[in-house]
């Protein structure tokens, strides 16, 4: 275990003191920032209403978007859904929180597929570059089994996908508060659930938001992972991976009439199609069933990828 850890040391130590590595945070960072910006110089929103004039404001917006809509009517549908919000605190007597920090970090779930993207990134390379520096034989002459080196770099692939994760709800708070403020430690609000307005906390949306999208992040992480170890080309795991996390979702409604289409990868890796009641992607679906698919296109992944390396010939690298 001493090894292990020691191995997942170097591997993270690697990755992170590549100028490219810190060259995503940066650009992740440049991401957060213009959307903050954008957001409160652009975007129509409110940062709190008054404690004994809510009510008077909700109603004031309210016939402001209606009027917006008749001038516009390509702001039906997002006006129409504000003022059913509106509606809802109205009927419920609950004074809104105004927009802040947690809710900008919310909205930025949108951020996670770039996660995904740079994730692969590294992935793609961490075996592949190996082979690639010829500084595979350097590690293969320690005193390590194969199954353990790769089990480090795999660990520390998964890391920094967390890291990057991390990086980017809290880099995102951090702008949000900049900009937006803060409406308590864990605000609620009224957001549309599928089957209704319901008033929730904004934290519990940002977990299980995130975590849904951790899925999909860690399948794809996986697959590139593969293609790296099988092929040891970071270029051609890069494309493949890309290719298919833009195209996934093509890819099921494609064949979506096929009876076999739910055993793709890409209709299951969306667990939150299972939350409020939701209509699943396909007949047939249920939590359980897409969590038993993508477990075994995990165990299938990693053991291709082992099973390959484990094997190969290095001698001639």
């Amino acid at each position: 275990m001493v090894n292990l850890m020691k191995l997942i040391h170097n591997e993270i130590t690697k990755i992170y003191i590549l100028k490219s590595t810190w060259i995503m945070y940066i650009l992740l960072a440049v991401i957060i920032l213009g959307i903050g910006i954008m957001v409160n110089s652009v975007g129509d929103i409110t940062k709190g209403y008054g404690e004994s004039t809510w009510r008077a404001e909700l109603e004031e917006e309210n016939e402001n978007l209606v009027k917006e809509m008749e001038e516009e009517s390509f702001l039906q549908d997002i006006n129409t859904s504000i003022i059913a919000q509106n509606n809802y605190y109205l009927e419920n007597d609950i004074k809104p929180a105004g927009y802040g920090a947690w809710q900008f970090v919310m909205e930025n779930e949108l951020l996670v597929p770039i996660v995904s993207l740079l994730t692969i990134i590294i992935a793609a390379g961490i075996v592949a570059n190996e082979f690639r520096w010829g500084t595979i034989k350097l590690l293969l002459i320690r005193p390590i089994s194969r199954s353990k080196l790769l089990l480090s770099k795999y660990i520390a692939v998964l890391l920094f996908a967390l890291n990057t994760l991390l990086f980017v709800v809290i880099f995102s708070w951090i702008i949000g508060a900049i900009f937006f403020g803060m409406e308590g430690l864990n605000p609620s609000i009224a957001i549309d659930k599928g089957n209704g307005l319901e008033y929730v906390a904004v934290i519990n949306e940002v977990i299980s938001g995130y975590g849904y999208k951790l899925v999909n992040l860690v399948m794809m992480a996986t697959f590139a992972f593969m293609i790296s170890s099988i092929f040891r080309n970071s270029a051609l795991a890069i494309g493949v991976a890309v290719f298919l996390m833009m195209a996934g979702n093509s890819i099921v409604m494609f064949f979506a009439e096929r009876t076999w289409a739910k055993y793709i990868l890409f209709a299951n890796t969306d667990l939150s199609q299972y939350s409020n009641s939701s209509e699943p992607l396909m007949e047939g679906m249920t939590l359980t069933f897409s969590i038993i698919v993508l477990l075994v296109y995990f165990v299938v992944f990693l053991v291709a990828s082992w099973g390959v390396f484990t094997k190969r010939d290095v001698a001639g690298q």
